[in-house]
């Protein structure tokens, strides 16, 4: 291919690779959650 399709779609597919990277550091981590349970269980 002579006009470089594949080249265009390499270079977009790692634009959009990078932008997701970037997104995904700044993220919080999801961590576990503590079920808060009351000191009275007799509930």
């Amino acid at each position: 291919m002579a006009d470089g399709f594949l080249e265009k779609h390499h270079e977009d597919y790692e634009a959009r690779k990078a932008a997701w990277i970037r997104k995904k550091k700044h993220l919080p981590k999801a961590g576990k959650r503590q079920i808060e349970r009351p000191d009275d269980e007799s509930l």
